[in-house]
């Protein structure tokens, strides 16, 4: 995928609504130093573009109940024969995995994993993600403490 030429004023758009995406059209466009209108049509084309996918509240897990955060990396028994579609659909039901990636190198997966506690996270792990189609081993590492937590992209050139 060819990454899109933003301008300077494109650019301070994604930085603004990334720190802060409840900002007013008005305050946005005061920020850039643009009218209201020309700021509102740059938002709608980077939307538009599919530059910015969605608008989102960052919520505090741990205000949730949410004390446990986990890596798991999910190794597959054989890349032939379990389901991809099957396999994918199962980390989409799963609301306690909030991230999964598809990785290079020594484990097939990683993912990123919320629970309230380690029981809970034990039955995550054990009684769901291990039964997944093709899973054959997990491996689990814990968040001690998180350094940096951004969802912010750098869209400076």
């Amino acid at each position: 995928m060819k990454p899109l030429k933003l301008d300077h004023s494109e650019q301070k758009i994604l930085s603004l609504l990334q720190a802060d995406g409840r900002l007013s059209n008005t305050r946005l466009a005061e920020q850039v130093g643009l009218s209201d209108s020309p700021c509102f049509r740059r938002v709608k084309q980077l939307e538009q573009a599919g530059l910015i996918k969605n608008y989102v509240a960052i919520v505090d897990q741990r205000l949730l109940g949410l004390d446990i955060t986990a890596f798991v990396q999910v190794t597959l028994e054989d890349h032939t024969s379990y389901d991809r579609d099957e396999l994918r659909q199962c980390v989409m039901d799963e609301k306690h995995i909030i991230e999964c990636h598809a990785m290079s190198g020594a484990y097939d997966f990683l993912m990123k994993v919320v629970a309230r506690n380690m029981d809970h996270f034990s039955d995550i792990a054990l009684k769901r993600i291990l039964k997944f189609p093709g899973v054959k081993s997990i491996e689990s590492s814990f968040n001690l403490q998180a350094m940096k937590c951004s969802h912010a992209l750098p869209v400076e050139p």
